[in-house]
């Protein structure tokens, strides 16, 4: 696909220096760009290779040195690349309609907008709003309602009752509403409870690959509006997340945990039952959280701390062999003394 730089820089809200008419044919790295592709430079260290490169013009924040090169100046360059991105390599178009070997209720509702693809199976009284995607192989059980614009990958399930909001995104093999992990024992056995809630995924959440959300066993689990989910976590009953976190990869959140909004948890970050984690929280990876956290802190560690805290219990876990040979000195001298009397 053919632009000038002109045409990036008016999609972009940006400025060019130098030629406005270069012809961009393509968006490339600095290390693997050619004659006609664009490339960004979100800081002096980028903007060097950059300019070394076969790139003709180069994306860049705020001001850089001229350059032999067409600039294309934007207030944050990193942000820009995410969305020019799409002009270079835009979505797939997926035509409306349902597809002839797709199983779909007659009391199910899908708007003609949409697209269901092969081998779906939608249950009764499910309602599916317009331009939403069915890709393949998905099953969508009853009384599911889902919005508009939602793209759900291949083998993506949806148990009875799930909600999702509109432009939600769900990567290939991910179940939303499964069973949660609930039992009581009873003479010696683990007696099930049975798993009444749903699961509620607001507007533009994206969640990745083999995701599994369980629903509540009473009421909804929720992810919150703009959260973004990574492959392979696992989100347990009666959690809620709140609004425009960020859930790394490998992370577990065990049931009844409460998130607040803007949170950020770092892939392998266990979270354990019935937890209270405030606004605007970070928690770095591996840690394992066996308490309510604050708003605004960062947290890290197993049992996990305030970062400060672990940090020095590191630092003295790093001195503990040189503190133990001086321990084990100290010690041969006082077996040489005479005993105190």
């Amino acid at each position: 696909m053919l632009f000038t730089a002109a045409d990036i820089a008016k999609q972009l809200e940006g400025e060019v220096i130098g030629d406005p008419t270069t012809p961009i044919t393509g968006f490339a790295p600095a290390d693997s760009a050619k004659a006609g592709d664009l490339t960004f430079a979100e800081n002096e260290d980028y903007f060097a290779r950059a300019e070394k490169s076969a790139a003709s013009a180069i994306l860049v924040n705020g001001i850089l040195n001229p350059s032999g090169k067409v600039l294309i100046r934007v207030s944050n360059a990193r942000v820009a690349f995410a969305r020019v991105m799409n002009l270079f390599f835009p979505a797939p178009k997926f035509l409306p309609g349902v597809h002839a070997t797709a199983v779909v209720s007659p009391s199910a509702q899908v708007d003609p907008s949409a697209c269901v693809g092969p081998h779906c199976v939608i249950g009764d009284r499910v309602c599916i709003g317009a331009r939403t995607v069915l890709q393949a192989c998905n099953c969508v059980e009853a009384d599911c309602r889902i919005g508009d614009d939602v793209h759900l990958l291949p083998n993506v399930t949806l148990y009875a009752r799930s909600q999702l909001g509109h432009r939600v995104r769900i990567h290939a093999g991910t179940v939303i509403g499964s069973d949660g992990f609930g039992y009581v024992l009873d003479q010696g056995a683990h007696l099930k409870i049975p798993q009444i809630g749903n699961v509620v995924i607001q507007d533009d959440v994206e969640i990745g690959a083999n995701v599994t959300i369980d629903r509540g066993a009473l009421g909804s689990t929720i992810i919150g509006k703009g959260t973004k989910i990574d492959n392979l976590v696992q989100i347990g009953h009666n959690v809620v997340i709140g609004e425009h976190s960020i859930i790394i990869s490998q992370v577990g959140i065990a049931g009844s945990t409460k998130l607040g909004n803007n949170v950020t948890l770092a892939g392998q970050v266990g979270l354990a039952g019935h937890l209270k984690i405030g606004n605007n929280v970070k928690i770095y990876a591996q840690s394992g959280v066996m308490n309510d956290i604050p708003d605004g802190e960062n947290w890290l560690g197993t049992p996990a701390q305030p970062d400060k805290r672990m940090k020095r219990t590191y630092l003295a876990l790093m001195r503990l062999p040189e503190l133990l040979r001086k321990v084990s000195a100290l010690e041969k001298r006082l077996d040489g003394m005479p005993p105190v009397k």
